[in-house]
């Protein structure tokens, strides 16, 4: 899944969902006017998620995490807040048995 942000957004995005513990990085979308390493968009890897056994359920959380964070990317009390939503969540689905 690709989604669409201002350039100067993508990185910030990149950065504030890292401190969340979301995994994303910075990506072209389809016909991207800016070079590979200045880009528009930000990428999330779906099948990291279905690995560890999330389903489509799951997806409602995920995007209301992705979406506290967008909104509050200079909030370090809700990236944390955030950050401990997404360990407390993840808890359920082991990477490794």
């Amino acid at each position: 899944m690709i989604c669409e942000i201002k350039t100067s957004a993508a990185k910030k995005a990149e950065v504030a969902l890292q401190k969340a513990d979301i995994t994303t990085n910075k990506n072209m979308v389809p016909f991207d006017d800016k070079t590979a390493f200045v880009t528009s968009g930000v990428r999330i890897g779906v099948p990291a998620i279905t690995t560890r056994s999330l389903k489509e359920n799951d997806m409602q959380f995920i995007a209301d995490c992705i979406d506290k964070v967008i909104m509050n990317s200079e909030n370090e009390s809700v990236l944390l807040a955030v950050k401990n939503e997404v360990n407390n969540y993840m808890k359920s689905f082991k990477l490794y048995e």
